[in-house]
This record gives structure tokens, sequence and C-alpha cells, in this order.
């Protein structure tokens, strides 16, 4: 019993799958992110122009 119970606390072959699925969901959780705020920013960035679209379209009318 105690070689079976020191073998399972010698193996380390899940430990690498685990590491790599932290890695993936960090690179996930920064993309979502980043196309959050770059999301955020174009929506911005179009509202304005649709609304100085709007005031010129009326100033010219």
């Amino acid at each position: 019993m105690s070689k079976l119970f020191s073998r399972f606390l010698k193996d380390e072959s899940g430990a690498t799958a685990i590491e790599y699925g932290l890695i993936a969901a960090l690179i996930s959780v920064a993309i979502i992110t980043g196309a959050t705020t770059l999301g955020s920013t174009l929506n911005t960035t179009f509202q304005n122009i649709s609304t100085k679209m709007n005031a010129a379209a009326i100033a010219n009318k």
C-alpha cells in the first residue's frame, strides 16, 4: 500500500495538462478583456462620428 501511495505522490502526468489549461484560461481572459475594451472604444468613436454627421446634415438643410 505504501508503494502505491508513494507512486501516486510522484506522478506528475496531470500537472502539465492543468498548467496548460491555466495558461489557456489566462490568455482567454486577456483576449476577452482586450476585445471588450476595443469594442467600447470603437462604439464611442462611431457614436461621435454619427453625432457630427447628423449635426452637419441638419445644418445643411
